[in-house]
C-alpha cells in the first residue's frame, strides 16, 4: 500500500485533533466536517486500502476495533443516545478520497436518507 496522509497522521508527522486512540485505532476530527460531529476512525495498520480488500481470516479484528472505537467515541461525545451514522466509502464511485481504510462517524444532527 502506498503512503497516505493517514499514515503520516498515525506517525504524528501531521497534526490532527485526536479524539480517541488505542493500540489498534486512531480517531480524529475531519478537517471538512459534513455534520456537527464528523470523526474519522482509522486502523493503525495500513494494509487495507479499501473495504473490498477485507479478508475474514486476516482482518476481522481490525473491523471490530473500528466499530468498538465508534461506539466509545459516540458515548464520549454524547451522541450515542440520539443516534449517529457510520460510513465506509469504497473506491472512487463510493466517494473514497484516501486509500487507507477508514470509517466516518457523523452525528449531532438528524441524518437524511438517501444520503447522496
Amino acid at each position: 500500500m502506498s503512503e497516505t496522509i493517514f499514515s503520516k497522521i498515525i506517525r504524528k508527522e501531521i497534526p490532527a485533533e485526536i479524539v480517541y486512540e488505542n493500540e489498534a485505532v486512531l480517531a480524529f476530527k475531519d478537517i471538512r466536517p459534513q455534520a456537527p460531529v464528523h470523526i474519522l476512525i482509522i486502523p493503525k495498520i495500513d494494509e487495507l486500502e479499501t473495504i473490498k480488500d477485507f479478508q475474514k481470516d486476516k482482518h476481522t479484528s481490525i473491523l471490530s476495533s473500528l466499530f468498538e472505537a465508534a461506539n466509545q467515541i459516540a458515548k464520549d461525545l454524547s451522541i450515542s443516545n440520539e443516534g449517529y451514522r457510520l460510513v465506509i466509502n469504497c473506491g472512487a464511485n463510493g466517494g473514497q478520497e484516501v486509500y487507507h481504510l477508514h470509517m466516518h462517524l457523523l452525528g449531532g444532527r438528524k441524518m437524511n436518507w438517501p444520503p447522496g
